[in-house]
């Protein structure tokens, strides 16, 4: 799913919020525990594994990526 560009996920500041269980790959370092949404997981990745997780719609190895 696509979304606007901007403060929206990143500061949980509207509705925009990750679902208890769900997961996001973010590349912002102002993050604490429940930041993105209460029971969701963000995992801190460098831009290139952000780009690499959004093309291919899951979490891959950077290093085998072509």
């Amino acid at each position: 799913e696509w979304r606007d560009a901007g403060c929206s996920m990143c500061l949980a500041m509207n509705p925009d919020v990750l679902q208890p269980g769900e997961r996001a790959a973010s590349t912002s370092n102002r993050n604490f525990e429940g930041r993105q949404g209460k029971d969701g997981r963000t995992h801190l990745v460098s831009p290139i594994m952000a780009v690499a997780a959004a093309v291919e719609g899951h979490f891959v190895d950077v290093r085998n990526w072509s």
